[in-house]
């Protein structure tokens, strides 16, 4: 066999395997899913027996380019069918704006899924948390305790400040929630007797300090706190709290009485 015979041998075969991408039968299209050569597979998506279920199986592949996910996103299969979409959200490789355009489309807890796929850009996350915020009004309370639960923080800072009394364990719960979506909950206008309470008698946050002396500095504070907390405090964090104007009259003489207390121990 001559070099040239050698050369023409992988082109001859790569022309076998782009004719039965193109004009093959569902047999053809399922063995050629796997194969090496992208030029292959965009042949394969001009196949006019390429199915859903086909192109599930495509889109797992992890080297394939944004030239080719753009190639599925413009088939017309993918305007009709929703776990295509998702497949295309959920590939590291596809394009933004195609990302962007889909997200839209995607179903409440597929959003939530695009916030935790591993390797996700902080820009998709991100979309994706303003689009699941944007949805709670309409999300019945149970999903809202779901999403509690397991949602991002940006989304369960949103749950946490809706105020309801059946989110809070559920949001308090969330690992993912920060201590400061906490400190605006309780500075905020959506704190009151009850959530202030279910803060402060969780397991996770009732010992944090400086959330101890943020709840002592809110008028809507039962006094039951007061006589938890202000004993753990400083005598200046004491003086302190005393000292503010949005005390109620009851909390100034709860807080006066433990100073008074103190110096009575001097």
């Amino acid at each position: 066999m001559t070099v040239s015979e050698l050369h023409a041998q992988p082109d001859s075969e790569l022309s076998r395997r782009l004719y039965r991408a193109l004009k093959g039968g569902r047999d053809d299209i399922l063995r050629l899913l796997d194969d090496p050569s992208l030029e292959v597979i965009k042949a394969l998506l001009k196949n006019p027996g390429l199915d859903e279920s086909c192109l599930l199986q495509l889109l797992k592949r992890l080297d394939l380019t944004e030239d080719v996910l753009t190639a599925v996103y413009r088939l017309s299969l993918t305007d009709t069918s929703h776990r295509l979409k998702v497949a295309l959200v959920y590939h590291h490789a596809s394009p933004d704006h195609i990302v962007l355009t889909l997200i839209p489309h995607l179903y409440l807890f597929e959003l939530v899924t695009v916030c935790f796929l591993p390797g996700v850009a902080p820009d998709r996350s991100l979309v994706a948390e303003r689009a699941i915020i944007k949805r709670l009004p309409e999300t019945p309370l149970g999903s809202k305790i779901t999403l509690a639960r397991r949602a991002p923080s940006a989304v369960v800072e949103a749950l946490l400040h809706e105020g309801l009394p059946q989110l809070m364990e559920a949001c308090l719960d969330n690992p993912r929630l920060k201590q400061v979506s906490i400190f605006k909950l309780i500075n905020g206008p959506g704190a009151n007797a009850e959530t202030i309470s279910a803060v402060a008698r969780h397991p996770r946050w009732k010992s944090r300090h400086e959330l101890k002396v943020a709840i002592l500095k809110n008028n809507k504070t039962p006094l039951i706190w007061f006589t938890a907390f202000l004993p753990g405090l400083s005598l200046r964090e004491v003086k302190n709290i005393y000292a503010s104007s949005r005390l109620s009259t009851a909390q100034k003489v709860c807080v006066a009485e433990e100073l008074l207390r103190r110096s009575g121990k001097q």
